[in-house]
């Protein structure tokens, strides 16, 4: 193919990384649209009965994602890489074009969007468990770096890009968050179906439905038991202590745990446990499994702390919060686009190890020094931290791809692929249940006490403030995350804001709850972010000890057709 068609590569490199871009940006543009979508179905997300639909706006996308990639990357070695990806164009736009439609309101209307984003969720599964696979194929190992490293950069940066455009968009309309997708899904599905070509090794057999339904069942329950961990369960702040989170969790591990079983002792098996015995992609995987729970907890806490804290003690109303979060958060994403290509187009050269290394320990120096700060900080340090925190996180996506590709024999790259993705999207979902988790342990103490004396201080009763300081912290969480004024939630239901003698202007001003939270807030992301920190330190000795991933086969069999003139 290269020497009958050698732009191919580039046809090739281009169409995934369309692909890869479009997936990921749907992966998260919708966190920061959220207060629009539901005032678009009219619907409250903070209402008790509609938590759920918050959960799984947010996370059935992912959730869908991670479960059914390895099944798809299998699915691509066994009957054309180029096959499935195809028709995950073709599903991901009939998906868009429904999301885009959403003929009702209230609880039908999020249902509808629920239903579809899982839909899209399965067409995003095809796309990313074969792309990588698509263009390892279509590349020589020499260059391959800097392939994949192009295709990474696409995706990680366009979970950054999809707040930025999700915030964009959702000021125009609502809508607009699902439209953006129809164009560039259309013309994608038209183009791949029309450009690319299955010249990858393929591996006969038939698909290992034991192995396919333990994996499914038990990642889905896994993932599921510690979305739900973050809700308040009786007394506690935390689902932790909730029997069905505790059986979701310990279930999800015991079929996880079967299905290697499995795995080892049928004939086909959906992938090679064997593969994980090479050093280059068994730890390379765990770096990348750090790092994509780092990426998605920073996203999710730097959300946070922009929307409920810093801009509106800076001027902005609530209600426009999500929209300046994401564009107060471009260094993140300038400093990951500058980096990515570079690391991959060096570490073709230079070897994987010393870059991804290097890259991890940049992050994690980045979370200590985000603790460092204060909360009210100066937007041009925290600038510089997060620019430099993009920076070290490209350093390490491009050449860890590369390293965990080239590790793995022609006729399974589809699997690995896919088992790449899911350790992608499955830490992305994990990062929300592990850092909010995390920040409620870290506000637990001090928030009560300091809400209690606060709301006193202006006017509430001792009682309704007593009251309010007893409610579990994920409640003003998820206000300041949606743009909501957690004070307007605490209190507005009750009446209290209009009681005499209660300071309401004071209450719901923009400097209130942000000067209230500060202190219990940095007591949480000090727990947060030294945890992200060790998970990325984690990640460099894992990186490290993964070497440079080479190809040595292939590039023996490459210098032996040239040795015979091939």
């Amino acid at each position: 193919m290269d020497h009958d068609h050698p732009r191919y590569k580039w046809v090739a490199l281009a169409n995934t990384t369309l692909g890869m871009l479009m997936v990921t940006i749907n992966s998260s543009i919708v966190i920061i649209s959220l207060p629009a979508i539901f005032r678009g179905v009219d619907l409250n997300p903070l209402s008790p009965g509609n938590v759920g639909y918050l959960l799984w706006l947010l996370m059935g996308f992912l959730l869908v994602s991670a479960v059914l990639v390895v099944l798809f990357g299998r699915l691509g070695d066994m009957y054309g890489r180029v096959r499935i990806y195809n028709l995950g164009f073709v599903v991901f736009a009939i998906s868009a074009v429904a999301l885009s439609l959403v003929p009702f309101t209230h609880d039908a209307g999020a249902l509808w969007l629920i239903g579809w984003r899982v839909v899209q969720g399965v067409g995003g599964a095809m796309l990313m468990a074969n792309s990588a696979a698509i263009l390892t194929d279509a590349f020589p190992v020499e260059r391959r770096g800097f392939a994949l490293g192009i295709n990474q950069v696409a995706a990680v940066a366009g979970s950054f890009l999809g707040l930025v455009i999700g915030g964009l968009l959702s000021e125009w309309h609502w809508k607009a968050v699902f439209w953006v997708s129809v164009p560039f899904a259309i013309v994608g599905a038209i183009w791949s179906y029309r450009a690319l070509h299955d010249i990858g090794q393929r591996t006969p057999g038939k698909l290992d439905l034991p192995g396919t339904l333990t994996f499914a069942l038990g990642l889905t329950a896994l993932l599921t038991g510690i979305t739900y961990g973050i809700q308040p369960y009786g007394d506690s702040n935390t689902g932790w202590g909730n029997p069905w989170v505790i059986g979701s969790v310990l279930g999800g591990f015991a079929l996880l745990a079967l299905f290697c079983v499995i795995e080892s002792k049928v004939d086909a098996p959906m992938f090679q446990l064997s593969l994980f015995r090479s050093r280059a992609f068994g730890l390379g995987n765990v770096a990348g499994l750090m790092a994509s729970i780092g990426r998605g907890g920073l996203q999710f806490m730097l959300i946070m702390w922009l929307q409920g804290i810093w801009l509106p003690l800076h001027g902005f109303d609530y209600e426009v919060t999500p929209l300046w979060a994401g564009i107060y958060m471009l260094p993140l994403t300038l400093g990951f686009l500058a980096a990515g290509p570079v690391s991959g187009w060096l570490s073709d050269r230079y070897g994987a190890r010393s870059f991804a290394t290097l890259g991890m320990s940049v992050m994690a120096l980045t979370f200590v020094l985000l603790v460092a700060i204060p909360v009210n900080f100066n937007y041009w340090v925290f600038a510089g931290i997060i620019l430099l925190n993009g920076l070290g996180s490209g350093l390490f996506t491009s050449p860890n791809t590369a390293a965990v590709m080239n590790a793995v024999p022609a006729d399974q790259r589809g699997v690995a692929s896919g088992i790449r993705a899911t350790l992608l999207n499955g830490g992305m979902a994990l990062s929300m249940g592990i850092f909010f988790s995390l920040m409620v342990v870290g506000l637990s103490s001090p928030l009560p006490g300091a809400l209690d004396s606060g709301l006193q201080a202006q006017g509430v009763s001792p009682e309704v403030a007593a009251d309010a300081a007893g409610l579990p912290p994920v409640g003003s969480l998820f206000a300041a995350f949606l743009g909501y004024n957690p004070i307007e939630e605490l209190l507005g239901p009750s009446g209290t804001l209009e009681h005499p003698g209660v300071q309401t202007e004071v209450l719901t001003g923009q400097e209130f709850f942000p000067n209230l939270i500060s202190g219990p807030f940095h007591s949480g992301l000090v727990v947060v972010f030294l945890g992200a920190a060790l998970m990325m330190l984690i990640g460099a000795v894992a990186s490290w000890f993964a070497g440079n991933g080479n190809a040595p086969a292939e590039a023996a069999e490459l210098r032996a057709a040239d040795r015979a003139g091939i």
